[in-house]
């Protein structure tokens, strides 16, 4: 579904994502072999209207070209465009945002440097979410709610209950992320989850737009 669309201020993008209800991510790595633009088109043709490009080890050289036709490609469906870690990135390809991990570039100085940008950011625990707020994060993500493959974090997964005690914390917009499935659907929403995070689950998927599209169809029953 296209809907050529783009957005350029802070507010805009804020209002958009509160829009979004599934939040592909997507790596190289984890496309079964395929081209993560292949896999991004796929994802918005199921009705994504948000995509993180996340490569923690690609070249530069070949980073920005991806980033730059992710951009045209988000901005033909009306869709947002987040990268990973890398503000300088996010801010030459146009992007929308930028997610951040705890070791990466500060929310405070990535404010400074991109106001227009959303700013995500990774949390594992009600400190992380109390310091992420309090440095202005426009939204931020909690995880790994389940065990997990693609990520090597020295953090357990929290579970269900600490996803229901740590989400009454959080004053902005939140994702949860890690080794979501479809059927976990329903109980993450009961917890106050409205922006489900999936990596593999879309990537790896034999069809892309269709396992979006069953996603989003299980969230808006």
């Amino acid at each position: 579904m296209k809907t050529a669309r783009s957005f350029s201020t802070h507010a805009e993008r804020l209002e958009a994502f509160r829009n979004t209800d599934v939040y592909p991510v997507v790596t190289s790595e984890f496309c079964a072999g395929r081209k993560p633009l292949e896999i991004a088109r796929s994802i918005l043709e199921g009705g994504a209207r948000i995509i993180q490009i996340r490569e923690k080890t690609m070249s530069d050289g070949e980073f920005m070209p991806l980033l730059k036709q992710a951009r045209l490609l988000t901005r033909e469906y009306g869709a947002l465009l987040i990268v990973d870690d890398r503000v300088d990135a996010a801010m030459a390809a146009e992007a929308d945002g930028v997610h951040l991990g705890q070791e990466d570039f500060p929310v405070v100085d990535a404010r400074k440097l991109a106001p227009d940008l959303i700013i995500g950011v990774s949390t594992h625990n009600p400190e992380e979410i109390q310091k992420a707020q309090e440095d202005g994060c426009s939204y931020l993500n909690i995880g790994p709610i389940f065990p997990t493959q693609t990520k090597h974090l020295a953090c357990h997964f929290l579970g269900l209950e600490n996803l229901r005690a740590f989400s009454q914390k959080v004053h902005v917009p939140f994702s949860v992320m890690g080794g979501i499935k479809l059927e976990h659907l329903p109980e993450l929403q009961a917890c106050g989850a409205l922006h489900i995070a999936a990596v593999t689950a879309f990537t790896q998927a034999d069809n892309p737009a269709e396992e979006v599209a069953k996603w989003r169809a299980a969230m808006h029953h």
